[in-house]
């Protein structure tokens, strides 16, 4: 095979960095480029009910394989993405936007064509993904198209932001050499500069001497940016006392001896704020500094010891190194880190919080029990999904096995993402291991949202867990502002009769409404194994929420009313 077509080079390209699932929608600016999808082996076309939902699932994927693609249509199906292409760019998820554009000759002349503006600009799509894409490329030359291709997979791979590649429709079809794939795309980091890299790990050994009462604080970014590893190797040649993030939660092995629990500034319990807050040093890895990441901003430190290690800086104090990555920073320090611990004396982290006390089994049930058991049910190496709302709040009170994944959008919080990005998680998890079990919690009013893409759950035989907060609308925008208000009622649907009106053959729904409902339900053996797609509605009371929620919505309403 000496020429292939630079569509089939782009899927090959694909292949080889294991996105073995593409998202989108089929539009005529498009169709050659996804019928080169099933000219490589094992390549799927998953073929989403919308492209939001489709850039939404793009997004799970990428968080457990590292990248995903997602194909749209010029104009109206590309605008129809970028609010989940936002949302990945704001939270650091590499996901490649390939748009097929017209062809070169019809922009060349500028036609009027349809899903254009009609004034002959068909760049104006291009640049408004270029405020919410780590790079772009428009192909307009066969002759560097491959070279381009390969830059934007490596730049969404390394930098885990979103990229925008244009390929017009005539090009896809014309003949590249397929030589080319035989050289691998280079997805290394860049070393970082020596000299930079030494003083960082200089003064961050001087501080750990120094320092009596260090603890060490795991972010979003730890994860984005695959210093997972790195961060628990330094919390075993330490001992210093580690503690996540709500973005963070997953980051670390919460079964570890010294995971202290979830910071999240003034909404942490007293155990989890006084050991964070009194620490004399914060060894922060891959921060992400958002309201809701923070407790509104109520983070409290009494030191100004703080280390930030992020993807590409490191913050000591109020000195930044630009360029100085994490990655490569922490793996130099752990070569040093335990001779400059050996003077520290472990402390006790803040103990686990008590299991829920013992109720009758007709004891209604309510999220802050709810959230207190959910981690009996969950599993090593599970995928956690959770809507931003009431249940982003809850698992944060919720204790994970070790290996296990959590999704929330904290930062971009965009009401809906959760339901396509489970797709996009099933379908990875589906290719790691056929066994990862990938639960979602949603409220029933985000579900209204996206709920179509169950439908592409059940054509691909997809088997998540659905669980369906009922608690009759929106209950977070009701503890914010408007708790009778009309504007947070919700129609209410018929949850358990969505998956055979679907289409769904194989599938088990339940309704529960009783702490004695959950516990039977949750510890059956067959339930617990991911045999089928199941939805299961949770029934609440309309203002129940989390106690951490409760407190983030007096806060944020009393933001707003001072705005």
């Amino acid at each position: 095979m000496s020429e292939i077509t630079l569509g089939r080079y782009l899927f090959e390209r694909l292949k080889q960095v294991e996105v073995q699932t593409i998202f989108g929608l089929p539009g005529d600016f498009n169709l050659s480029l996804l019928d080169k999808i099933y000219e490589v082996d094992g390549m799927r076309w998953a073929g989403n009910a919308n492209e939001l939902n489709a850039a939404y699932a793009a997004d799970g994927y990428a968080r457990l394989k590292g990248m995903s693609c997602l194909i749209t249509t010029f104009g109206v199906g590309e605008l129809s993405a970028l609010n989940g292409i936002a949302g990945s760019y704001a939270e650091h998820v590499g996901v490649l936007h390939v748009v097929g554009v017209p062809s070169v000759s019809a922009q060349a002349k500028q036609l009027l064509l349809h899903h254009t503006l009609g004034n002959g600009d068909f760049t104006v799509f291009h640049r408004m993904s270029s405020n919410i894409s780590e790079t772009t490329a428009m192909i307009t030359d066969i002759n560097t198209a491959c070279a381009e291709i390969d830059r934007c997979i490596r730049t969404t791979y390394v930098s885990q932001r979103p990229v925008y590649l244009g390929l017009p429709a005539n090009l896809v079809d014309l003949k590249v050499s397929a030589a080319t794939l035989d050289t691998p795309i280079d997805l290394s980091l860049k070393a970082n500069d020596a000299e930079a890299e030494d003083e960082v790990i200089e003064n961050v050994l001087e501080l750990i001497k120094e320092a009596k009462n260090p603890v060490i604080l795991a972010d979003a970014c730890c994860s984005r940016h695959d210093a997972k590893a790195e961060t628990k190797k330094l919390i075993d040649l330490t001992q210093f006392p580690a503690f996540v993030t709500p973005m963070g939660k997953g980051s670390i092995d919460e079964k570890h001896p010294r995971f202290g629990g979830v910071y999240v500034g003034t909404l942490s319990s007293p155990e989890v704020k006084e050991a964070v807050e009194s620490a004399d040093l914060v060894l922060s890895v891959g921060a992400l500094l958002s309201d809701f990441n923070t407790g509104s901003f109520s983070y409290s430190y009494k030191t100004k010891n703080i280390v930030e290690f992020h993807s590409d800086y490191t913050k000591i104090r109020n000195a930044t190194f630009p360029g100085v990555q994490m990655k490569f920073a922490l793996q130099k320090l752990l070569t040093k880190v335990a001779d400059a611990a050996k003077g520290y004396t472990p402390v006790a982290v803040p103990a686990k919080p008590a299991a829920n006390a013992a109720t009758a089994e007709t004891t209604p049930l309510n999220q802050e029990w709810i959230w207190n058991q959910v981690g009996d049910f969950l599993q090593e190496g599970d995928v956690v999904i959770t809507e931003t709302g009431t249940s982003a709040f809850g698992i944060n009170q919720s204790h994970f096995p070790n290996n296990t994944y959590g999704i929330s959008q904290v930062l971009w919080g965009s009401i809906g993402f959760t339901t396509g990005a489970t797709l996009g998680a099933a379908f990875a998890a589906e290719e790691i291991d056929p066994k990862k079990r990938v639960i979602l919690f949603i409220g029933d009013g985000s579900l209204q949202l996206t709920v179509q893409e169950i439908s592409t759950m059940i054509r691909w035989g997809l088997k998540p867990y659905l669980f369906v907060l009922n608690n009759d609308g929106y209950t977070i925008e009701r503890l914010i502002h408007g708790e009778t208000a009309q504007y947070n009622d919700v129609q209410p649907w018929k949850h358990l009769d969505l998956l055979p009106t679907f289409g769904a053959k194989d599938y088990e729904t339940h309704r529960i409404s009783t702490t004695g409902e959950w516990n039977k339900l949750t510890t059956d053996s067959k339930f617990q194994d991911n045999s089928r797609i199941r939805m299961i509605e949770v029934m609440l009371p309309v203002m129940d929420a989390p106690s951490n929620l409760v407190k983030q919505a007096q806060l944020t309403a009393a933001v707003n009313a001072k705005q």
